[in-house]
């Protein structure tokens, strides 16, 4: 089983993310779940959502602990929370950020293996509006494959509608241009 924990702020789309990949993992025959774990936040909040793929039926229905994937939508998040907190030894960090891989290394001292790309440009570029779920969504893909990157294309399409395509082109953007570093 693989345990994911998304890390943004209320209104970016991490729940969103959690749920498209879940979608994405079942309509590729495996079991999944997601859910958030939040209060009465407030647009802009830092907010935590779960995902949780395997190949066999997923008894589990807590958070989760020790997450093999952290994505960080929102770069501002790794000022305020310790984003690897129980990250599993060899797990992975993908982080959104317009920050070289060695500054971040080198500024907050992450010893993991770690991805990054500039989500929030490529929404802007692709989107019109800085809201990174679907973009760190081909870049976590990219770094540990979850489920195919096409895999994601009719859940986006389903949730997203006519905007889909957009969201789709910043999807397979960010999975092209996703930088990853393995310890």
């Amino acid at each position: 089983m693989i345990e994911v924990r998304v890390h943004g702020r209320g209104g970016q789309g991490g729940v969103t993310s959690a749920e498209m990949l879940a979608i994405a993992a079942i309509n590729e025959g495996k079991f999944a779940q997601a859910f958030p774990s939040f209060g009465p936040e407030r647009r802009g909040a830092p907010v935590i959502a779960f995902a949780r793929v395997s190949e066999q039926k997923i008894r589990n229905r807590t958070k989760v602990y020790n997450p093999d994937i952290v994505m960080v939508l929102d770069p501002s998040v790794l000022a305020i929370v310790n984003v690897v907190e129980g990250l599993k030894e060899n797990g992975m960090l993908v982080i959104n950020s317009a920050k070289s891989i060695a500054e971040l290394r080198r500024e907050y001292s992450f010893k993991t293996d770690l991805a990054r790309v500039d989500a929030t440009h490529i929404a802007q570029e692709e989107l019109g509006l800085p809201i990174t779920n679907t973009t760190m969504l081909g870049a976590a893909v990219k770094a540990r494959a979850l489920v195919a990157v096409d895999s994601l294309v009719g859940p986006l399409e389903h949730r997203f509608g006519r905007i889909a395509a957009k969201n789709i082109r910043a999807l397979k953007r960010a999975y092209r241009e996703t930088e990853i570093d393995l310890i």
